[in-house]
């Protein structure tokens, strides 16, 4: 499967920190930024620019709003080709200060936003294009659009100066054909731009969705060090470099990096494949459900839970 178009950015901080509040130490986000420079992985998000007013800096750690004083920090004194991003959430977003890309540590900026919120994704992508900075826009939750709202949504995008468009499986609902099927209808919409992909595993295809995207032409890959993310976490990354087959990859960082620290984060913090987050993902519902259930004192009454989801999708 190589492919020199292909790019694989690594999720691991910005999806993971969705389940710790961003409160990854200094050291672990140094160890990951080091793992995935070694391995020659194109990208690393390291988390959301969000304004402390929406998001108060008592409730999240530093990755909620990635200064770039504090990117420079963590990156200072390593080695690497990596291009540093971090993601903007277009329906959260007040005015905030972002110095041209040639005075910043961060190489791209990603927008995420719902189909509904999709001019406020274009303006994000055209103010952030505006001051160098490479830009991708992320559909979330496609799973939960209609044709003819999706189709207008990339209509636009087509004028937005941004590389790529990003296939997201926010519940982690969807299968190989309607992966086949978004890809290419992105591909009609958007000529001359990338299409990425990013799945989750509540149905443990996250992997085999983005094999399927890459088979039809996607060329941005998101992924994180043993599926890290929200809920049922994403797709692996250590699946993904191994599949790829691209000679530059190193893995070898990669599975040192998952040893040392995200085995042993697995006792503090809970993420990957688990019978709530594939009811909701069967069920193409948000696994905010899925979480909350985990959390409380019937966190494996599956049968129930099943019953509940059932009546909530009606």
């Amino acid at each position: 499967m190589y492919r020199e178009e292909i790019k694989v950015l690594d999720c691991t901080i910005r999806d993971g920190g969705l389940i710790n509040d961003h409160r990854f130490s200094d050291e672990f986000v140094r160890a990951v930024y080091q793992a995935v420079s070694t391995a020659n992985v194109d990208y690393m998000e390291f988390g959301y620019r969000s304004s402390r007013d929406l998001c108060p800096p008592e409730n999240f750690g530093p990755w909620k709003y990635c200064d770039d004083d504090k990117i420079s920090e963590i990156i200072d004194g390593i080695e690497s080709n990596v291009k540093i991003c971090i993601m903007l959430d277009a329906h959260r977003v007040k005015e905030q200060e972002f110095r041209p890309v040639d005075e910043s540590p961060i190489d791209m900026i990603r927008v995420a936003s719902y189909v509904k919120d999709v001019d406020k994704a274009i303006d994000l992508a055209n103010r952030m294009h505006d001051l160098g900075y490479e830009t991708t826009v992320n559909l979330m939750a496609v799973s939960k659009e209609n044709d003819a709202d999706l189709t207008e949504a990339l209509k636009q995008l087509d004028k937005c100066p941004t590389r790529s468009v990003y296939v997201v499986d926010s519940f982690g609902a969807l299968y190989c054909e309607q992966i086949e099927h978004y890809v290419k209808l992105y591909q009609q919409y958007l000529p001359g731009k990338e299409i990425g992909i990013h799945c989750h595993n509540n149905q443990q295809l996250a992997f085999g969705n983005t094999v399927e995207a890459i088979i039809h032409g996607a060329n941005f890959l998101d992924g994180s060090l043993y599926g890290i993310g929200r809920g049922a976490g994403n797709c692996c990354l250590e699946l993904l470099l191994g599949f790829l087959k691209n000679p530059k990859f190193n893995l070898t960082p990669i599975l040192r990096v998952i040893q040392d620290h995200m085995i042993p984060l697995r006792d503090e913090i809970e993420w990957g494949y688990l019978v709530p987050y594939l009811i909701t993902g069967m069920l193409n519902e948000h696994p905010r459900f899925a979480i909350e259930r985990r959390a409380g004192e019937d966190r494996d009454k599956y049968a129930e839970f099943y019953a509940e989801m059932v009546e909530v999708s009606g």
